[in-house]
């Protein structure tokens, strides 16, 4: 008997860039799992059309009467998907501890800059803004301290003289879609976990998160080999 797919349930607040690239791996087969559910706090993300209708679920956070209130309303809709694991890919609005705590160890985040440099917004000006010479993305597990929790893997950029935001921000972006991929394919296949501060590979403790190199592999810079 052939073994379920992984299912994976997304958050998104906008055109779903890093959704679409899950969503292609899985039809090429380079990533073994399975969309659940896109889950929004925008009804008018673009991300929710990258979906069928049946998987789609989204409100105005607005319309409660409490971040609570949302949140529980939220991560019950995703609990009903039973996800393997909960994707967080242009998600804008910060999760609360509840929801954070009921699928901890299994929610992953994907951030545009080196963690834990540079945590919340605007990462791309405020990196040039602080002189750094290098840049990038982040994949790391969510804990309710936003954009702290244990860094699994980054890929590397340079900063140019002249850059600025947008360009950067292109630079980054080039970079994401592989970096997440990866880590989902280690996610999926079983490899990844978290304990506390500290993610482990393969049940081994990970020191430093991992690195995408120019081929799209991660490798552990620990010891230069791919993982």
């Amino acid at each position: 008997m052939p073994q379920p797919l992984p299912r994976i349930a997304v958050l998104a607040s906008g055109r779903g860039s890093n959704l679409q690239a899950v969503i292609d791996a899985i039809a090429a087969g380079t990533l073994a799992g399975q969309i659940v559910g896109v889950y929004s706090d925008k009804p008018g993300a673009v991300a929710l059309q990258r979906v069928p209708e049946a998987l789609r679920w989204s409100a105005e956070a607005k319309r409660f009467p409490s971040r609570e209130a949302f949140d529980a309303e939220l991560a019950d809709a995703v609990a009903a998907s039973r996800p393997d694991w909960v994707l967080c890919a242009g998600y804008l609005r910060i999760l609360g501890d509840a929801f954070v705590e009921r699928f901890r160890g299994r929610t992953i985040n994907i951030h545009p800059s080196l963690l834990p440099k540079f945590r919340g917004l605007r990462t791309h000006a405020r990196a040039i803004e602080e002189g750094e010479q290098e840049h990038g993305a982040s994949v790391h597990f969510v804990i309710p301290e936003l954009d702290a929790g244990a860094v699994i893997a980054q890929a590397v950029v340079p900063i140019h003289t002249g850059d600025t935001a947008d360009l950067l921000a292109e630079r980054v972006l080039s970079v994401e879609h592989p970096l997440l991929l990866a880590v989902m394919r280690l996610a999926t296949l079983g490899r990844l976990a978290e304990h506390g501060a500290t993610v482990s590979l393969d049940g081994h403790p990970l020191f430093t998160p991992l690195r995408l190199d120019f081929a799209g592999r991660l490798t552990d810079p620990g010891n230069g080999s791919a993982v």
